[in-house]
């Protein structure tokens, strides 16, 4: 099968690589109709996560038709024939964690654990191509995969709704959702929300959603920032005014009520501080740059909300711990939990309140992930969402 394989630092390729097959009771195999780029994959594109090994198969947002199950799997509940989303985190069903709904917390499907645990103190789940610190696991930008738990996570999907509309059920329609409500939001709250890529982009919808009177949006992006204000957000670009003030006089010398942070550990800025923290990154002295953490902090409201989406990946430096304690300010991670999230959200694409599909600017054959790669990170060719079809040569011959 094709598959696309991390060869190094900026280097992605696509190669023939042998089909995948059910190794536990619990397993299916995935034909792959449609699968995504996302912007965490971006951070390991640039190499900044460690684990990686030359050869790995990337990719977290996936979906397809299920060709083969294992033994172990209730027919009823997953049976060949069915066409599923696949979350980007794998759960077990079975643990403390997962019988809590805390499901990217999951204890038993991380067979890497030591190392994570090295870092981190205690593992998260596994995710599907994303190092081996978190389960070394074949990811889903190929046209077969290998899912473990296959009855736990996969969710069926009905006759009638195109890929489109339901493939970001894996990962970026419920992480904007779940981060929109670890806000905490009440009606009215003003929410600020950092970067308006594909997870903000649902964030933003999402923090509507629940009740949000007024979000702000931030990024530098033009047609980013313009997909905001069709959500119905205010913006602001971060290189034409100090974003701090900005929110500050915006809201009345208050705050907003609650801050996001959908950027994480790539996050881009200006001034002394940012220089610091990108020469420390490119030593590798610091894995990630926290500069919209720190504004989030100073800019919340005191009693506010810290809500965290955006992916982290080691130890930051300079964070205003002072402010986060003195102002009350209450702060939400985490991975998603996907399987609390996909259900409830299918049933509003269904019901026609949201079209995920608005995201996508670019629809590729996989052959065309190298450069795909290279053009949503360098934002080139007003690219806001890449979509990959791992048989678009097949079908045109």
């Amino acid at each position: 099968m094709k598959a696309v394989c991390w060869m190094g630092k900026e280097k992605m390729q696509v190669h023939d690589v042998p089909d995948p097959t059910i190794l536990n009771p619990r397993d299916a195999i995935i034909k792959i109709t449609t699968t995504c780029i996302c912007g965490s994959d971006l951070h390991l594109y640039d190499g900044l996560v460690p684990t990686l090994e030359q050869g790995d198969i990337l990719g977290h947002e996936f979906m397809g038709e299920v060709v083969e199950v294992g033994p172990g799997i209730n027919k009823e509940k997953l049976k060949v024939g069915d066409r599923v989303v696949v979350p980007f985190t794998i759960a077990c069903g079975n643990c403390f964690f997962c019988k809590d709904q805390l499901w990217s917390c999951c204890d038993n499907s991380n067979p890497n654990a030591w190392i994570a645990e090295k870092i981190m103190g205690y593992s998260p789940s596994g995710l599907f191509g994303y190092t081996h610190m978190l389960g070394g696991y074949s990811g889903g930008q190929a046209q077969y995969a290998r899912v473990p738990f296959a009855d736990v996570g996969p969710i069926k999907i009905p006759d009638g709704l195109p890929d489109e509309k339901v493939v970001f059920l894996s990962d970026i329609f419920p992480t904007g959702y779940m981060g929109a409500e670890n806000c905490n939001i009440r009606p009215g709250d003003t929410v600020a929300v950092w970067g308006c890529g594909p997870v903000a982009q649902f964030a933003i919808r999402s923090c509507f959603m629940l009740g949000a009177g007024r979000v702000i949006a931030i990024d530098r992006i033009p047609e980013r920032l313009q997909m905001a204000r069709e959500a119905g957000a205010d913006t602001l670009n971060f290189d034409e005014t100090d974003i701090v003030d900005a929110l500050h006089e915006m809201t009345g010398n208050q705050g907003p009520d609650s801050c996001m942070d959908v950027v994480g550990m790539e996050a881009s800025g200006h001034g002394v501080m940012f220089a610091v923290d990108r020469a420390k990154q490119m030593a590798r002295i610091q894995m990630d740059r926290p500069i919209v953490l720190r504004q989030a902090i100073m800019a919340c409201k005191k009693g506010g909300t810290i809500s965290v989406p955006g992916v982290y990946a080691g130890l930051i430096d300079k964070v205003p711990m002072g402010a986060f304690m003195n102002k009350a300010l209450t702060m939400k991670t985490g991975q998603t939990h996907m399987m609390r999230y996909m259900e409830p959200l299918l049933e509003r694409v269904q019901e026609g309140e949201i079209d995920p599909s608005f995201v996508i600017s670019h629809k590729l054959p996989i052959d065309s992930a190298p450069e795909a790669y290279r053009m949503f990170r360098d934002k080139q060719d007003h690219c806001t969402k890449v979509v990959l079809n791992p048989w678009a040569e097949q079908m045109a011959a």
